[in-house]
């Protein structure tokens, strides 16, 4: 059953939910806004973006089936030391998390420090950065998933078809445009630039995996490959700079003309010796344009300058490259030979709908909201045993707030329901899953769907097993776009009904 009662008495994984959401330290309150879609970032697609936040380490483990070796995506090494691991969270959204070694960001503040920075970022070029977890020795990362591995496996280890020239030139581009865009946002830095982290999305697009602008670790090591692909200063000094950054492009560059790891004094004296066409690519079998392979060589010889003043700098990289593109009518992932990506959405439950679901899968606000006018607190257990507690002010205001809240809730005043809710929530004796489903409905009906989504995030955390916290979530997902994610919670709150029906038929 779902409750209304003293905070005390709740089990103790619900208190850490609870604290995480309302303690978050200044810093996170500031930065805690709306999610943002890439359509507004840099003009994307549209795709949504959710708002950088927190992670609990229980989150993460049950993402990932307990750090399941089956969900390992990228393997550890001597040299780098920490595993990505494929996971999927609660609200259906699919995520990459990176674990760090526990030796590794032994300071937590200086590791939010850095994943906060990154987390500002939010570009179409990006596999952009999503959260974070902190706790005891743990840190980890998690970041948008790419479902179509990396650059790497696509252009030294292919299995049915190499990467075509257009398709090159296009990957060249769109991570020139991801430097440039972190350089105007103040993140020039990007550590150990190569092609295992140059990533393909559902889309077949290549995007910059973000892990590579957080700092490795403690010790400041920065490139785990081999030294033959190092920036020279960089073995002068150890320091990452934004010139460095631009001479790791360059060998990116050499990978997507040769097809094969050369090692750039190699590459160079190819060049000086005007052996271009002995660096290219032998399985594209000559289907380029000459004169556009000249011009990349050309970059590429520029990025691997010795002295770092004499490397272009990102917007000369995107400025172009940019006039080499073709085929923009053509899709990635038609180019990769990628089967399109598409979430099927679940079989539509088998067991009739009750009302509320009817409601739900209409997207029908007007009818959820009577059924929880109707429904009133009939699912919070015995809303009003609290004679063995003091009935301080503090009580009875806060009972005061959501008796408003109800009212507003009832007289459709949703702005005034949100406010007086947030009071009850705020005070934290009580907690009400209820409310929590209420305030998500006024949320939807105030165009604020990501606030939805959180409150029926939350009323499920309070009762696991509430088909209507299962439902709101299934319309928050569904004014959010994510129709597939949508469905699946839709038919997840049906099978908990047909559940709970069976239960009740049983006793």
């Amino acid at each position: 059953m779902g409750c209304c009662c003293c905070k005390s008495s709740l089990q103790p994984e619900i208190q850490q939910t609870e604290e995480k959401w309302s303690n978050q330290s200044q810093h996170q309150q500031q930065r805690r806004r709306p999610s943002l879609t890439l359509q507004a970032a840099e003009g994307g697609g549209g795709r949504e973006v959710p708002a950088f936040d927190q992670f609990s380490l229980a989150e993460l483990r049950a993402a990932t089936d307990g750090f399941s070796p089956n969900n390992v995506v990228s393997e550890s090494s001597d040299k780098t030391p920490n595993v990505v691991y494929k996971g999927r969270l609660q609200n259906r959204r699919w995520i990459a998390v990176k674990k760090f070694s526990r030796t590794a960001w032994p300071d937590p503040k200086q590791f939010a420090e850095e994943a906060w920075g990154v987390g500002k970022l939010r570009y179409r070029r990006l596999a952009n950065l999503i959260g974070y977890c902190c706790e005891g020795d743990e840190r980890l990362l998690v970041a948008e998933y790419m479902p179509n591995d990396t650059l790497a496996k696509h252009l030294f280890h292919w299995e049915n078809q190499t990467i075509e020239w257009a398709m090159r030139l296009r990957v060249a581009f769109y991570i020139a445009e991801a430097l440039n865009y972190c350089s105007n946002e103040e993140r020039p830095l990007y550590h150990d630039l190569n092609a295992y982290r140059v990533l393909f999305d559902e889309d077949g697009d290549p995007r910059l995996s973000c892990f590579g602008l957080m700092k490795n670790s403690r010790d400041g090591k920065s490139y785990s490959t081999n030294l033959a692909y190092t920036p020279p200063e960089y073995l002068r000094n150890g320091r990452v700079t934004p010139e460095s950054v631009i001479f790791s492009f360059g060998t990116v560059l050499l990978d997507l003309l040769s097809g094969k790891r050369i090692p750039p004094s190699r590459a160079l004296d190819m060049i000086r010796d005007k052996n271009t066409l002995v660096l290219m690519d032998s399985h594209l079998e000559g289907n380029f344009s000459t004169e556009e392979a000249t011009t990349l060589v050309d970059l590429a010889s520029q990025c691997l300058q010795s002295e770092p003043r004499d490397r272009p700098n990102s917007k000369k990289l995107v400025a172009t490259l940019g006039p080499l593109q073709s085929k923009s009518e053509v899709p990635s992932y038609v180019m990769m030979g990628f089967e399109k990506q598409r979430e099927e959405a679940p079989p539509p439950p088998q067991q009739p709908l009750s009302p509320m679901g009817e409601a739900c899968s209409r997207m029908d606000l007007t009818a959820i909201h009577q059924i929880l006018v109707m429904t009133h607190y009939r699912d919070d257990e015995v809303t009003n045993e609290l004679s063995f507690q003091e009935w301080t002010q503090q009580m009875r205001d806060m009972l005061e707030a959501r008796k408003r809240g109800d009212f507003a809730f009832r007289d459709k005043e949703f702005k005034t329901a949100i406010e007086c809710y947030s009071q009850f929530i705020d005070v934290g004796t009580m907690i009400s899953p209820t409310v929590y489903a209420r305030r998500s409905l006024c949320h939807l009906l105030c165009d604020q769907p990501d606030a939805a989504l959180r409150d029926a995030m939350q009323a499920q955390c309070l009762y696991p097993d509430w088909p209507t916290a299962f439902y709101m979530q299934a319309v928050a997902l569904a004014k959010l776009n994510m129709q597939g994610d949508s469905q699946d919670m839709l038919q997840e709150a049906a099978m908990l009904e047909e559940k709970r029906q069976k239960n009740t038929r049983g006793s």
